[in-house]
């Protein structure tokens, strides 16, 4: 047991729990992104998979080659989002995250801010967290830690 003198005071709770504040931002991203990647890939989740996405990015977006910006986004949400939640290649992924959201934004531009009408506020605040998560790295609690691996 610790004992503490006069002039020093316990740790309180909110000191003790910051530490995974962080963490869990990382990993809480990650895992609001995945199913959206896997809606892209594999029709999971109400998603319409590959072929289908890929036909909407072309007829309705106007971004050819529709399968392969379909593909690339349902990648970078999918696998980018799981290292976030593993903290493996942090930095990496989430710069593919940051510019996808930023390609994400210019599509969403026309419908206003409100994502209830399509607007940028969805993107706008997913790529804000990638760019926060991209300066911060995996940092103490990542496989990037453990493995030592500093990018």
């Amino acid at each position: 047991m610790t004992s503490y003198t006069t002039t020093e005071t316990a740790p309180s709770l909110f000191d003790r729990l910051s530490p995974l504040g962080y963490p869990l931002i990382r990993i809480t991203a990650g895992l609001l992104l995945m199913p959206h990647g896997a809606q892209k890939l594999f029709g999971w989740f109400g998603g319409y998979g590959l072929d289908a996405t890929g036909q909407f990015f072309a007829t309705s977006l106007g971004m050819e080659p529709g399968y392969l910006f379909a593909l690339l986004a349902g990648l970078v949400e999918f696998f980018g989002g799981l290292a976030l939640v593993l903290g493996l290649l942090t930095r990496p992924a989430a710069l593919g995250i940051a510019i996808l959201m930023g390609v994400a934004l210019t599509v969403h531009t026309g419908n206003g801010f409100f994502w209830t009408n399509g607007g940028v506020e969805y993107p706008l605040m997913w790529g804000l967290v990638a760019i926060a998560v991209f300066l911060r790295g995996g940092e103490r609690f990542s496989l990037d830690s453990r493995l030592g691996l500093r990018f």
